[in-house]
């Protein structure tokens, strides 16, 4: 019923809780960033943040997709190449999507697949091949995209010598931080997505730094049904999103 205390739709309890958490104009913005991920809900997240008129910052790797291709094929060339249209940037996700299991001496760090395709020694110029070759894949399918010097593990487990190997070759590590992890890999029982939406809508601050991912193969129901949600719930709450700094944010 319009002209009522509740005739905006929004509940009292709702509405007294954005308004306890609500930040001022001047605060810093979140830093929404996703990672190359399953892509099954890639269409659904960007129309989302098409729609809110949010750019992210996204991390590129080049790892198998529900479609049978990988994700920097020819075949998702369109997706990226509307994406950078769309005024997102981009950083490295490391080439093969690999994960870094130790130092293995100085200059050196152990490169290994999870899924046990192989493992490898990287050296510092073999580290930066593997950094850049996304990135340069990238300017093969969309010359005009906007490239941050940042990078993510993936995982984000990293090691000293991955952090110091790639500082030389101009990439800075970028994590994300504890209340901007949303839970899209968690298990979807577990942690339903009502329970997530909640937890990202008051707990998220000025400043974090998000991660998501455009599908991830396990995750059922997929985040991506909730993330309007959680998008409106913070810009109600006067958050407001940005992209990355090429300095990164710690």
């Amino acid at each position: 019923m319009a002209g009522g205390p509740e005739g905006d739709g929004v509940p009292l309890g709702r509405r007294a809780l954005l308004a306890a958490l609500a930040v001022p104009t001047s605060a810093p913005p979140v830093y929404l960033t996703i990672d190359t991920g399953w892509g099954r809900e890639a269409e659904a997240i960007a129309a989302i943040l098409r729609h809110h008129q949010i750019r992210a910052t996204l991390f590129l790797a080049n790892e198998p997709s529900f479609t049978g291709e990988d994700t920097l094929s020819d075949a998702w060339a369109p997706f990226w190449r509307a994406r950078a249209a769309e005024g997102h940037v981009f950083a490295s996700h490391t080439w093969r999507h690999w994960y870094f299991r130790g130092d293995p001496g100085p200059g050196r760090v152990r490169y290994a697949s999870r899924q046990g395709h192989g493992a490898e020694v990287l050296d510092g110029p073999a580290l930066c091949a593997e950094l850049r070759r996304p990135l340069d894949r990238l300017r093969e399918i969309a010359p005009a995209a906007e490239i941050l010097p940042l990078w993510r593990a993936p995982g984000g487990i990293t090691t000293p010598n991955a952090l110091a190997m790639a500082s030389a070759c101009g990439l800075t590590h970028q994590g994300w931080t504890a209340n901007g992890f949303w839970g899209d890999e968690l298990d979807g029982t577990r942690h339903p997505n009502p329970a997530l939406a909640r937890r990202a809508i008051e707990r998220t601050r000025p400043g974090e730094v998000v991660v998501l991912h455009w599908g991830v193969r396990s995750r059922q129901p997929p985040f991506a049904a909730v993330l309007e949600e959680v998008v409106s719930g913070l810009l109600a709450r006067g958050l407001r999103f940005a992209t990355l700094p090429p300095t990164g944010v710690r």
